[in-house]
């Protein structure tokens, strides 16, 4: 075989190799994203039960629904910026009112569904911001740099959400 023929399979094979490469990049970037509006959908619904909690829990504990209210309003309406700290604050907000004398209300459950929703997608979250990060690193992504095109995925650090469901809480009359 003539040496161009070798030097044309090489090229092929190596744009095949980049082709490929750049849909990888593309393709984590798209998967990270979308795992962080989903985060950020469960992160609504949570606090958004969270709300309908403190509705309940007006009658019977004034002080800890005002708490609860305020956090997951707090939730609702953060920037970016100051998402991770509301987030925890209303994570601390639930643990207390979980840890505490009294029972919460009939709307329990759905909270700690949609905490445990929370800590399910997080970590989908954090799984593909870690794979977008690491083909970022890899040295033809950064020589030829083939993720320009896409923000840098950043990790969402929020404490673990996931809470107890006290299944001692029901009313006596269903036990």
């Amino acid at each position: 075989m003539e040496w161009w023929v070798w030097v044309g399979l090489a090229v092929l094979l190596l744009t095949a190799y980049l082709t490929w490469l750049a849909a990888r990049v593309g393709r984590l970037h798209r998967r990270a994203a979308s795992a962080g509006a989903a985060l950020d959908a469960c992160l609504v619904r949570r606090a958004a039960a969270a709300t309908l909690l403190a509705d309940e829990l007006s009658t019977t504990a004034p002080q800890a629904a005002a708490q609860v209210r305020a956090a997951a309003r707090t939730a609702l309406a953060a920037t970016p910026a100051e998402r991770e700290a509301a987030e925890n604050d209303l994570t601390q907000v639930l643990r207390q009112l979980a840890d505490g004398p009294a029972r919460p209300a009939p709307g329990w459950p759905a909270v700690v569904t949609a905490s445990r929703r929370v800590g399910l997608a997080r970590q989908v979250h954090t799984d593909q911001v870690r794979d977008a990060l690491a083909v970022r690193r890899r040295v033809l992504v950064r020589l030829l740099r083939l993720a320009r095109r896409h923000p840098e995925p950043s990790y969402f650090d929020v404490g673990d959400p996931v809470l107890d469901d006290h299944a001692d809480w029901t009313e006596p009359s269903r036990r």
